[in-house]
């Protein structure tokens, strides 16, 4: 494929964005050197880039585009609403009337503030939880890996620049399914915890009831019980995680696709701990989001139409999401086994969220074949870095992404054999976003 286009706007991006870009996951450091730089348009689950090359597209927005790129439905309501403007002196309506369909929507959602990001909502949460409680310590789940780009988080990571000592130890860390971690660090604080934020599913599901687990162990001592529903939200079902496992937290985040790519988050929870962040209690004020484009009505009215949509047919939307991430794991797995490289790369994680795995003969994370597979699959006109299916996705996308699967996997078998993923792949390896150096 030409990136000639690309690569000129590669230079320029990198000279006048501190990365080139606006989001780390996106950067030059996640995808191969032979790859896309600049996207100009995507319609369905394909995307175009600025050379005209076309894609079969994965990523789908980070996973904030559920249902497609430009989906008439969604974009026909945000059309409509910005011919009434989309920002005023005092709130719109529409704010409330979105509000209200979270509330009788999400198991949590007695409450609900509208932000822009999901960083904004999980680092409110945590502000409420601190003054709800009067406690200092957040306890965040270590198997997920990110949960706001705010220094309650990034202290406690790799990439703890600029962040005071002070702050960092004020967060600490847990094992997803390993409820006595999670007793072992309340213990350790000495009744010192806030919070204890999770997201209820990430890379895998819960096991033994962990979430329940997790449920008693907040409420025996105090804790609040924070779900970072930012990605699983609308993605795992539309009532949020938390309804599809049956767990409810005291306060849940959500973002990425809950408007099908515009962008609008929420912090929803229990009454008595939301309230904090009003002005009718007699409590100290928590200044806790006010966010002069919170309210947008283009943005709200593209949640709500996205919200309406997941809702209908029997979750129709949600069941096909489901299906097509099954579909792709278990024919990347068969083409894997007929290959002989299963015990070198798999398709795992759940089903609405698939990842690839890559390992070299010790067992290691080899981020060269990740590369590799990457690279072979541009060549295939297919774009990803994970599996996020969107209710775009249909036979043509994943009849082309299987054949690339089979072309691909067999350069990686290939490497394999021979030893030679280096002299295989253009450029340089992919790295960890959360890594000390560049």
């Amino acid at each position: 494929m030409n990136f000639e286009k690309s690569n000129q706007w590669r230079i320029k991006a990198k000279n006048l964005i501190p990365g080139g870009g606006h989001t780390y996951s996106k950067g030059d450091d996640q995808f191969p050197a032979l790859s896309p730089f600049a996207i100009q348009k995507g319609l369905g689950a394909r995307v175009w880039d600025i050379d005209g090359n076309e894609f079969v597209d994965w990523g789908m927005g980070l996973g904030s585009v559920l249902l497609g790129h430009a989906f008439p439905p969604v974009v026909e309501v945000v059309q409509q609403e910005l011919q009434n403007g989309c920002n005023f002196i005092r709130p719109s309506f529409i704010e409330a009337e979105v509000a209200e369909l979270l509330a009788n929507t999400i198991p949590c959602a007695e409450m609900v503030k509208f932000a822009k990001n999901g960083s904004n909502a999980t680092s409110a949460a945590v502000k409420l939880a601190r003054a709800y409680t009067g406690k200092e310590v957040i306890l965040r789940c270590k198997d997920h890996a990110f949960f706001s780009i705010d220094d309650w988080f990034m202290g406690n990571t790799a990439v703890n620049a600029g962040i005071p000592k002070s702050v960092q130890v004020l967060t600490d860390s847990f094992g997803y399914n390993d409820p006595q971690s999670l007793i072992e660090k309340i213990n350790y604080h000495q009744n010192n915890v806030a919070c204890v934020i999770l997201e209820p599913a990430a890379t895998c599901e819960p096991q033994d009831n962990f979430l329940q687990k997790v449920r008693e162990i907040c409420t025996q001592y105090g804790i609040v019980l924070i779900f970072d529903e930012v990605v699983s939200g609308f993605r795992f079902h539309p009532k949020g995680a938390q309804y599809l496992y049956g767990v409810t937290p005291d306060l849940a985040s959500f973002g990425k696709a809950m408007a099908n790519g515009f962008s609008i988050s929420a912090l929803t929870g229990k009454k008595e701990i939301m309230e904090r962040g009003g002005i009718d209690h007699p409590y100290e004020r928590v200044f806790l989001l006010s966010t002069t484009y919170g309210g947008e009505t283009h943005h709200l009215r593209a949640a709500q139409k996205t919200l309406q949509l997941l809702l209908q047919d029997d979750y129709a939307i949600t069941k096909h999401i489901w299906q097509t991430g099954k579909t792709i794991k278990e024919a990347y797995n068969q083409i894997a086994r007929e290959l002989g490289i299963s015990d070198f790369t798999k398709a795992e994680g759940i089903d609405c969220r698939p990842y690839f795995s890559f390992t070299n003969t010790l067992g290691e994370q080899d981020p060269f074949l990740r590369t590799l597979f990457m690279q072979e699959m541009i060549k295939s006109g297919v774009l990803l870095q994970v599996i996020i299916p969107s209710y775009s996705h249909r036979d043509s996308e994943i009849s082309q992404t299987i054949e690339g699967f089979e072309k691909s996997l067999k350069v990686i078998a290939q490497a394999i054999e021979k030893g030679n993923t280096k002299e295989l792949l253009v450029g340089n390896e992919t790295k960890p976003v959360f890594r000390k150096y560049n």
